[in-house]
């Protein structure tokens, strides 16, 4: 580890009760250590870790309600949730679900979707020069659908762009008001 620059962790946890399907007995499995290191390298690029030498920025993510899209929307959560604690980002990132079900490429897969469709691809997007952070794919694309799945992600990543910068602005606003 370099100690010049801070080192970015994370731990994704999803709650027994966070969905109707069973996920057994509460802490760390394969799926969530997986998540977790899914995260902390979407946001190890993205941390001005150079800022906090010798530091350790730790990202905790618990699921409480799961309806698919988990490590998308962690991703989506925990970039706001760092902006708002003042740790400075190279950009800001957020992720969305895309994929094929019933012979169609939809965005924001629902749980339905994502369990029994044809294919799912979680992205994670850089607001500024639309970088690829994070690309998985589960099931069957052919090229032309996988590139119209991206188009779509990265377009449906903009609008999800203005709703974290106007939750961003909002907690500051309610700074402001209260004096």
């Amino acid at each position: 580890s370099n100690p010049y620059r801070a080192v970015v962790k994370c731990r994704y946890i999803m709650s027994p009760f966070a969905s109707k399907d069973d996920h057994g007995r509460s802490g760390p499995n394969r799926r969530s250590i997986e998540i977790s290191k899914v995260i902390r390298e979407v946001f190890d690029n993205l941390v001005m870790a150079e800022l906090y030498p010798m530091t350790q920025i730790d990202i905790f993510v618990d699921v409480l309600q799961a309806e698919g899209g988990t490590r998308v929307t962690a991703i989506t959560a925990a970039a706001v949730a760092l902006v708002d604690a003042g740790i400075p980002l190279k950009d800001m990132v957020c992720g969305i679900a895309v994929g094929k079900a019933d012979g169609q490429i939809l965005v924001d897969l629902g749980k339905e979707e994502d369990n029994f469709g044809e294919s799912d691809v979680p992205i994670a997007v850089s607001n500024r020069d639309k970088g690829i952070l994070l690309l998985q794919m589960d099931g069957l694309l052919t090229r032309d659908e996988f590139a119209t799945a991206i188009d779509k992600g990265i377009a449906a990543c903009e609008k999800v762009h203005a709703l974290q910068t106007d939750a961003v602005k909002r907690s500051y606003d309610k700074i402001d008001s209260t004096g």
